[in-house]
């Protein structure tokens, strides 16, 4: 059995500028899609609809031919399930042992029960990118939507069809 490999992760402005970098490891990698375990390492952050602390397990996934990541957010004291954190990115560069993403504004977070809070969407409609970029986002915010409301990995059992819109009361910045 293999000893965990680390990895690095690269979050991009929309320009492609590297805003933060932190380290995981390797849980799964194949040729359109790497599967990370994280650590929360920034201060504790309480957003109103969820609050991350410090330790707190992230589950990452990134994918090359996707227009999202889908972070699966469990507490650190007890690993209970937080939901899930997806962000609206062009798709990821894979690298042997390095992930980066160029982060499009537009987030989307799930409750464990199912609620859908649509973030940060008059950000990405400001955003200065191209109408095909934004096409994809939104395409891609539908499918996770259905994702979700149908009970599809790795969103697992919840509640169906209960979306709403809400800028977050904390821009959250970073992971």
């Amino acid at each position: 059995m293999s000893s965990p490999r680390p990895i690095t992760v690269i979050k991009n402005d929309h320009t492609g500028r590297e805003v933060w970098r932190y380290e995981g490891t390797l849980l799964e990698r194949t040729p359109t899609h790497v599967r990370l375990e994280a650590r929360f390492s920034r201060e504790d952050l309480e957003l109103g609809y969820v609050a991350f602390r410090r330790g707190d397990r992230f589950v990452e996934e990134f994918y090359s031919d996707r227009w999202y990541n889908i972070f699966e957010v469990h507490d650190v004291a007890d690993d209970r399930l937080k939901g899930w954190y997806c962000n609206f990115t062009r798709p990821a560069q894979l690298g042997e042992d390095m992930v980066s993403a160029d982060d499009l504004a537009l987030d989307l977070f799930v409750a464990p029960d199912g609620n859908m809070l649509v973030l940060d969407r008059e950000e990405f409609e400001a955003l200065p990118i191209s109408d095909q970029e934004r096409e994809e986002v939104l395409k891609a915010l539908a499918e996770l939507q259905v994702r979700v409301s149908q009970r599809q990995p790795p969103f697992g059992p919840v509640a169906a069809d209960q979306t709403t819109e809400q800028k977050p009361p904390v821009p959250l910045k970073g992971r």
